[in-house]
């Protein structure tokens, strides 16, 4: 939880006339941590960023989507979400916006929120014909199922995650079983995990769900293949997710957004930071580097704020002014 420093750097004495017009422009901020990794390192890199940087008064709240959301757009508190999964608030997002009462700021994540079917990067780089969906499936023999190697596998997302249904349905849109597939059901998050580990290990294929980012992604590289089509949001109501869907046609996943949004009041409060948040983003292999470290470190979500700050000053520094990079950069 950050501390509130410069308010009691203030109390002491110590704080500098600069510092002390940068605390009073900015003032008190509450920032929501999620409760997922991306974002709750998000959440402690923008909390020493705006505390040291900026000089705010910054206390870390715990959130979730809707939630935090909801408490924003009708309580106006928190006063910063960094990580923001937008789809899911779509509608109401977009009329708390457009009545002026937050503000959608960065997308943090510039890729956006990615799903799909991934194949080892080693097994793309050695048969480079495979780039779709459809080219993996001519070769089951490269995707060998865990109780029946003569069968190729595809990888399920986790029992009980709408993701589970969407593979589900586009495993059979594709053609999947009659080209010698199985869809493999690995339960848990963990089992899913594991079987991409154990495919590194043994330099095996693997097919199957994935997203991004994740510390998985980060730790071993993946190669997303497309399904050849667009995304089609009719067609992913109708049927891509829904569960027992009769008739599922081809669909490619949606890239979702994901933005930092702010309350109007930070956004009057908190202008010397607006640059800050309009600005700052980051891509999904810096993310699932961070989170890998952090997996490996068994680190919370602070200690990979600090990691990230220490180790990739070439990114965060273009998203402030030379001072206040230099201030950061002296409390790490």
């Amino acid at each position: 939880m950050m501390k509130f420093f410069a308010a009691a750097v203030l109390a002491a004495g110590l704080q500098s006339v600069a510092g002390t017009a940068g605390a009073a422009e900015c003032g008190d901020v509450s920032i929501a941590e999620m409760n997922w990794a991306s974002a709750g390192i998000a959440a402690h890199v923008d909390g020493i960023i705006l505390e040291k940087g900026y000089g705010c008064n910054v206390t870390l709240v715990t959130g979730d989507t809707v939630p935090t959301f909801a408490s924003m757009n009708e309580k106006g508190e928190p006063d910063m979400a960094p990580e923001l999964w937008v789809n899911s608030v779509r509608e109401a997002m977009d009329a708390a916006v457009k009545e002026g009462r937050l503000i959608r700021a960065a997308p943090i994540l510039s890729d956006g929120g990615v799903e799909g079917w991934w194949i080892p990067k080693f097994l793309a780089d050695a048969h480079p014909d495979i780039r779709t969906v459809e080219a993996a499936l001519t070769h089951p023999e490269l995707f060998p199922a865990p109780e029946d190697p003569s069968k190729g596998a595809v990888y399920n997302c986790p029992s009980g995650w709408s993701c589970q249904i969407s593979t589900a349905n586009l495993f059979k849109a594709v053609g999947a079983k009659d080209k010698g597939f199985e869809l493999i059901d690995t339960g848990s998050a963990a089992g899913l995990d594991g079987s991409i580990a154990n495919a590194f290990e043994k330099k095996t294929g693997w097919l199957g769900y994935y997203w991004a980012p994740t510390a998985i992604l980060g730790k071993y590289e993946m190669v997303k293949l497309s399904f050849g089509v667009e995304h089609d949001k009719a067609e992913w109501d109708r049927c891509t997710g829904v569960a027992d869907c009769p008739d599922p046609k081809v669909n490619s996943y949606p890239v979702a957004g994901v933005f930092t949004v702010v309350t109007k009041a930070f956004a009057e409060k908190a202008s010397v930071a607006m640059d800050y948040v309009k600005t700052r983003k980051w891509d999904n292999q810096t993310v699932g580097s961070v989170l890998a470290w952090m997996d490996e470190n068994q680190a919370d979500n602070e200690e990979a704020a600090e990691h990230f700050l220490k180790e990739y000053p070439d990114l965060w520094t273009t998203w402030v002014p030379a001072d206040v990079a230099a201030k950061i950069k002296e409390s790490l």
